[in-house]
């Protein structure tokens, strides 16, 4: 069969482990007079894939969700997961130890201010919440009549005896031919945005503004190329970069010195004390920037000024190098898409495949390309009750084999030198009820609507937002994630800030590029999204006042015209729908050497009348 490379099956631990590990940190706390204590799932610079040596809260829960935060206190213990995790938390705790909560809606302050009690002392690690979230646990306490306590050191860190080592991922240059501009001039764009800003310094707590500042990428965590690292950029002056100087070969040493002085990254809090005792003002980024570092600037006298973070808007909008790149990513990737669509309809019929099959020969169509650096996130393929599982992830235990008349649901990505990917489809096996068929043309029809939609200058992915819903809210039904995220060059598949949801509140602008991703999510029956990536390019319309934008799509794969309802479509739907294949025909065909895929598209791709 297939075997991947880039991503594993095995189940979280749970059971006496994880109990033990609950009742070891509430012991550990004891000790250290803490009555409670908050365990984020995030590192030091709020990653969405964090080092093993950072995964305290999967350690700790058994939930390994990309977001999430564990509040344990010396009788009760709740998880808060948002909308896209909460039947996988429900499966992976112990509800007996554990009661699952809402992240977002209320969020866990409400909780906090109903179980702390008066007198009560809340730990919170400094290093892994931003200012932000650090000033919600504290007025949440304040209310309680509780103290907020800053550790200085994790406990959880204190009793995680087999804690793997921090990561060591070997660093390389992001040529001029990927990134399209070179250092001298990020930096020349980042002064400019320093001025504007009126302070002496700025702080890169995010590595991905530190890869793409200066055009480097690494490998210190899963699916994304980051070098975990930091960066200070003075007003004046050389920047500094700090990083483990155990990741750099002599040739990336000497590009990162052509622009910076490099450093450990033991030495950001003596730079950054030296800095704020004559008085500087600091700009950190508010998204991302540890409320250890405010507090380390304001104790030595300085000025700490959380805002966003210039570099996330500059790295967001893609330059002509770039555009050309991801576009090319995409073609490449498109090829492998079809020969596995192809495989899929082969093979899925007659019983055989499992979850894991399809995850493992996706990967390697792609690795077939040549070009496969890592997939971008671990593969979502649930087939049936898992496909209604939002960010499901197949674990061995819980793979399932695909059934004729079930939705097979694929999401998956591509990490490529030249450009990030990022793709779902919906696959029918066997015939399709009439109820998925409508669901499915609902969520298409406003997947048609992002993609045909066009939008003056300054209009944000909020506005858009609701374009993606309307066929279902017209059912009585949603769905509960965003519509799209940025994406990012060789770099993170969920890049800020720009997104189209309902939170979405930062202009779109010419050169971003965004996912199209509605669903639906029957429970316990089927899953079904529908996601391309869009390019904001302008768009020139007669008569027009002010600058007018649109998207260009970039992925090309085929949509499954089996779950389609051909008849719920305005002609200009259908139009757009014929096109899109079209194209894709146009594109892939001359790729692919085996006439029996070649026969599978030309179907595939057939107009629909």
């Amino acid at each position: 069969m297939f075997e991947a490379h880039f991503q594993t099956f095995e189940e979280p631990e749970g059971g006496v482990a994880l109990t033990a590990r609950l009742s070891a940190l509430r012991e550990e706390l004891a000790r250290r007079k803490l009555t409670g204590f908050v365990v984020p799932r995030a590192d030091e610079q709020q990653n969405e894939y964090v080092a093993a040596s950072e995964e305290r809260l999967a350690w700790l829960t058994g939930f390994t969700g990309s977001a999430g935060l564990a509040i344990v206190l010396s009788k009760e213990a709740a998880l808060f997961v948002d909308g896209r995790y909460t039947l996988q938390a429900g499966k992976q705790v112990d509800r007996k130890a554990w009661q699952v909560e809402p992240l977002v809606d209320p969020p866990p302050e409400h909780w906090l201010t109903r179980h702390l009690a008066a007198g009560d002392r809340l730990g919170f690690d400094p290093w892994l919440h931003t200012s932000a979230a650090a000033e919600r646990l504290a007025a949440a306490c304040t209310k309680a009549g509780a103290e907020l306590v800053a550790v200085d050191s994790n406990p959880v860190d204190a009793i995680w005896h087999e804690r793997p080592a921090p990561p060591l991922g070997p660093v390389s240059i992001h040529g001029a031919q990927f990134s399209g501009e070179i250092e001298a001039e990020k930096l020349k764009r980042i002064r400019l945005e320093i001025n504007k800003l009126g302070v002496d310094a700025l702080v890169l707590s995010d590595s991905h503004a530190v890869a793409w500042t200066f055009n480097i990428r690494g490998a210190d965590v899963s699916h994304t190329p980051l070098p975990l690292s930091y960066a200070l950029v003075p007003k004046e002056g050389r920047p500094l970069v700090f990083i483990d100087q155990r990741k750099l070969s002599n040739s990336t040493r000497d590009h990162l010195e052509q622009s910076a002085n490099v450093e450990q990254p033991a030495a950001l809090a003596a730079k950054l004390t030296e800095l704020a005792r004559r008085g500087a003002s600091i700009a950190l980024d508010s998204a991302t920037a540890a409320d250890a570092l405010s507090r380390l600037i304001a104790g030595a006298g300085g000025k700490p000024v959380r805002g966003s973070d210039p570099v996330s808007l500059l790295k967001a909008v893609k330059n002509i190098t770039e555009i050309e790149g991801t576009r090319t990513a995409h073609q490449r990737d498109a090829v492998a898409l079809v020969r596995f669509l192809a495989w899929i309809d082969r093979e899925a019929p007659s019983g055989g495949l499992t979850e894991i099959d399809t995850v493992e020969a996706l990967e390697t169509f792609r690795r077939q390309t040549g070009a496969l650096k890592d997939v971008s996130f671990p593969t979502i393929a649930g087939t049936g009750p898992n496909g209604a599982i939002v960010h499901y992830r197949v674990t061995r235990k819980s793979n399932r084999r695909i059934e004729p008349g079930d939705l097979l649901l694929i999401d998956s990505g591509a990490q490529y030198e030249d450009g990030t990917t990022d793709v779902t489809r919906t696959i029918a096996i066997g015939k399709p009820t009439d109820e998925m068929r409508d669901r499915f043309t609902r969520v298409l029809r406003g997947h048609i609507a992002i993609a045909r939609a066009i939008f003056p200058d300054g209009t944000t992915g909020a506005q858009l937002d609701t374009l993606a819903r309307q066929y279902l809210w017209q059912a009585g039904i949603d769905f509960e994630h965003g519509t799209g995220h940025g994406v990012g060059s060789y770099l993170s598949v969920h890049e800020g800030p720009a997104r189209i949801s309902k939170l979405g509140t930062t202009p779109l602008k010419r050169g971003m590029i965004l996912s199209n991703e509605p669903g639906y999510y029957k429970t316990d029956a089927y899953g079904i999204r529908i996601e391309n990536l869009e390019l904001v390019v302008g768009t020139d319309i007669a008569g027009a006042e002010k600058p007018i934008n649109a998207f260009e799509t970039l992925t090309l794969a085929p949509i499954d015209r089996r779950l389609i309802e051909v008849g719920m479509l305005s002609p200009d739907e259908l139009a757009w729908l014929n096109d899109y294949h079209a194209r894709v025909a146009h594109v892939v065909r001359p790729h692919l050497d085996d006439s029996a895929t070649k026969l599978w598209l030309d179907e595939a791709t057939a107009a629909l009348k």
